[in-house]
């Protein structure tokens, strides 16, 4: 082959370069890529806007996701995270990653919220999801009183598990040492996450499980199966709501910028309540699907803020260990 003259050549490579398609890196938990999940679908609505290559990352749950990127710092390749929770988002902003989305946003959570990192994109109350047969406890207190047995998640490894500390520790307060050692002889087990626990208790290994009072919602829409329910607690049920964030270093910051933006578009927000089943963060046009009405509805929502969950996190995981240590 003959070599092109030097000026043609850097116009060819010129051209190469500039046809290459943008990446943005987007690093979240492993059941948002599944194929049961919604990352199949939101890579492609997004990509169909966007003109670039969406790649998605699984690190675990969401706890997973702040240790890798306080382990990786600055050198992470990832743009957009997307996964934390407010547990865990001071410790996040401590790592001084992420940059203002400079997003004001109109939201449906139950809550007023408002961070300039991180933007919600779905949230969900926690509960005890058991089988409608089952009379449910009403309380944390006749939960420990009963010799019902329940499956939870590691609160180190996984967001949901982390999430039941701090709904004992904000229903209970200085008593939830107290009742973390009253429900020390019902818990089976402690999984690492909460595809484990789920698993179990469908196979009939406890009478309840650590999930979400949509949880129920997949069985009925998915499964035709109308024979799980969540419990409802007279103290409140304490939220979760999921948020994702743009990274300072991305080398894509207007396509970063695009892809918060479009996670909160009736294009994304209609995606999730059927795939991550959660309720979205913006309730699209169309409304919530059909099977949603039939879930319970607390009536107090629980939610202690950022820096309140993190000061709270290291007494409450104590308190864990010393009664499950018993």
């Amino acid at each position: 082959m003959k070599s092109l003259p030097f000026a043609a050549g850097l116009s060819v490579l010129a051209t190469m370069a500039s046809a290459e398609t943008p990446v943005l890196d987007v690093l979240t938990y492993d059941s948002f890529t599944s194929e049961w999940g919604p990352g199949p679908a939101i890579e492609k609505a997004f990509e169909a806007t966007c003109a670039c290559d969406l790649r998605f990352t699984p690190a675990g749950d969401g706890a997973a996701l702040l240790a890798r990127l306080q382990l990786e710092g600055s050198g992470s390749n990832a743009d957009v995270v997307l996964g934390l929770d407010t547990n865990l988002t001071s410790a996040a902003r401590a790592t001084g990653l992420f940059a203002p989305h400079g997003q004001t946003p109109q939201t449906n959570l139950p809550v007023a919220f408002s961070d300039a990192e991180f933007l919600p994109y779905d949230w969900g109350w926690f509960a005890f999801v058991h089988d409608r047969k089952l009379t449910a406890p009403k309380s944390f207190v006749e939960l420990a009183a009963s010799d019902l047995k329940i499956v939870i998640q590691d609160p180190r490894s996984s967001t949901p598990g982390l999430g039941l500390l701090m709904w004992v520790k904000a229903a209970h307060g200085d008593k939830a040492g107290q009742i973390w050692a009253d429900l020390a002889d019902n818990i089976v087990t402690v999984t690492p996450g909460w595809s484990e626990a789920y698993g179990m208790f469908l196979e009939g290994e406890a009478d309840l499980v650590l999930s979400y009072t949509t949880s129920p919602a997949y069985h009925l829409i998915a499964e035709q199966d109308d024979s799980k329910t969540a419990a409802l607690f007279d103290e409140g049920h304490y939220l979760q709501v999921e948020v994702m964030g743009k990274l300072a270093a991305s080398d894509q910051p207007a396509l970063a910028d695009a892809f918060l933006t479009f996670m909160l578009s009736d294009a994304a927000q209609v995606v999730l309540p059927t795939t991550n089943w959660m309720y979205p963060a913006k309730q699209p046009a169309e409304g919530l699907p059909k099977g949603f009405e039939t879930l319970i509805q607390p009536g107090r929502s629980l939610l202690l803020s950022a820096d309140e969950a993190e000061a709270a996190r290291g007494p409450a995981l104590d308190e864990w260990r010393a009664a499950l240590a018993r």
